[in-house]
């Protein structure tokens, strides 16, 4: 259920992007916009982990540091059908962990300091599985298609409002600018607001899934609840001092908020509440096997 409400979602945004080329000069400048968003997330693509990583201080974790953290990791590798990823450390003392790369194959996982001192074995275990997950589910492809549609539309709606100042769209007389003035209007202020909400809810289609699926590969549903709980009160309570907010939509809780509550908030935020994905992995304890 969680990936065709992904997959709708992206038909949606797929659907303004059109939408929004048809309006404004039969899809004139559409192109340019394009090949511009392109441009951006294709180097954001192939070189995200690298970028991200950096971004956030996080340093190579040698396994003679931590022999036990990489038995953890390559068990649970094994258990996807993935290939064991590089670990990194980010001294940081608020606990949180991220995943990076665009598939399996150049994928990293980081976690930070705070998170090996808060959260137990069994704890920790079922975080890994979910950032194994993001990976086995190629979430960063995913999240670097919306962030191009949605890109796209922020710029085409920015130069298209210069446009419209400045008199010009793609050679349209004045009758016809006239007539549509207030559709070109509305969706100059809507068309990217519309484009972040439906991107912030693919984030968040991605997390359950990833709660979901990243239970069954540990086989622990209840660890990753009880996880959650923790990382939402230390994120609460510990001000993240690493975390880059271009970055944080990976985190396995927002670094810079917390498990954001209900509301206005909710439909802006990169994640799902927490007390909404514990619930779901509650549920999810009766049909599968604990480890």
């Amino acid at each position: 259920m969680t990936t065709i409400k992904t997959i709708l979602l992206l038909g949606v945004l797929t659907a303004l992007f059109v939408g929004f080329g048809r309006i404004f000069a039969h899809g004139a400048y559409m192109p340019l916009f394009l090949i511009f968003a392109l441009g951006m997330n294709f180097v954001s693509y192939f070189w995200s982990d690298k970028i991200v990583l950096r971004m956030n201080n996080a340093r190579p974790l040698p396994e003679s540091e931590a022999p036990w953290l990489y038995d953890m990791v390559r068990d649970l590798t094994g258990n996807a059908g993935v290939p064991m990823p590089p670990i990194y450390l980010i001294e940081e003392a608020q606990p949180n962990a991220f995943a990076t790369g665009r598939g399996p194959k150049h994928a990293a996982i980081a976690v930070t300091s705070g998170i090996l001192q808060m959260l137990d074995k069994r704890q920790l275990r079922g975080v890994l599985a979910h950032e194994i997950s993001h990976v086995k589910n190629r979430d960063i492809l995913i999240a670097t298609i919306a962030a191009m549609l949605a890109t796209t539309i922020a710029y085409a709606a920015n130069a298209l409002k210069w446009g419209m100042i400045f008199g010009g769209f793609g050679g349209r007389d004045r009758e016809e600018r006239d007539g549509g003035g207030i559709a070109e209007l509305a969706m100059i202020f809507l068309a990217p607001i519309g484009a972040l909400l439906i991107q912030m809810a693919v984030s968040r289609q991605r997390e359950f899934q990833a709660d979901e699926s990243g239970a069954h590969i540990s086989h622990d549903p209840d660890a990753l609840a009880s996880a959650l709980e923790t990382i939402d009160y230390g994120a609460r309570r510990i001000p993240n001092q690493t975390a880059a907010p271009a970055t944080a939509s990976l985190y396995i809780m927002n670094p810079l908020f917390g498990g954001i509550g209900s509301g206005l908030a909710r439909m802006f935020s990169t994640h799902p509440a927490t007390a909404e994905r514990v619930r779901r992995l509650r549920e999810m304890s009766s049909s599968v096997r604990a480890y």
